[in-house]
């Protein structure tokens, strides 16, 4: 893993503050526009605690960004060229689904990231993470099931899918091995 995933918590936690706080916005404001707590917007801006995948998509989303864009942001910005050495990784501290941001500019509109999604894990993202964006998933290795909308689609290596309308999904690994995809965004 990087050196980014051990500081990512706490510059997740100033960058949500900061965002919440360039908008002047109360944490009963973030909480009213993201469906989080205020209690736990606040232990995650002290850094007491790692958010959920699923909590920092609420986030990003009330902050009209991406996960992408939230972790990039909360990092140090994109670079012209994106390393793989340098690339921003963030663990999911309830699931160990990882996530490494492949490319990201702001004035591209396109967004990569490849997830590890472990062993029975499933990972859920309510329709409003997808407002904004379009997305394409592209299986890398393993077995993947989507659930849009409560329909599986099941995808194996080499298979892609993009969205439709935005709805609720969930991402499960119902294999004994570990799938591995990319997550293609891109900016409506």
């Amino acid at each position: 893993m990087s050196v980014l995933e051990d500081g990512i918590t706490s510059a997740i936690a100033r960058h949500v503050r900061l965002e919440r706080e360039a908008r002047r916005w109360s944490l009963a404001d973030l909480a009213h526009r993201s469906g989080v707590s205020k209690a736990a917007i606040s232990k995650i801006e002290r850094g007491e605690t790692s958010p959920t995948a699923t909590v920092l998509v609420k986030l990003a989303g009330a902050f009209d960004l991406t996960l992408a864009g939230l972790l990039v942001r909360a990092e140090h910005g994109p670079e012209p060229v994106s390393r793989k050495a340098t690339q921003p990784i963030w663990r999911d501290p309830a699931t160990g689904y990882v996530r490494r941001q492949v490319f990201i500019q702001p004035d591209h509109p396109i967004e990569i990231a490849q997830v590890e999604l472990p062993a029975g894990c499933r990972v859920s993202f309510p329709a409003s993470s997808y407002t904004r964006v379009r997305r394409s998933i592209l299986v890398l290795a393993g077995k993947l099931t989507l659930v849009e909308g409560g329909d599986p689609i099941e995808l194996a290596a080499g298979d892609c899918i993009g969205s439709g309308p935005p709805v609720d999904i969930t991402f499960a690994n119902e294999t004994g091995g570990t799938c591995i995809y990319l997550v293609i965004l891109s900016r409506t």
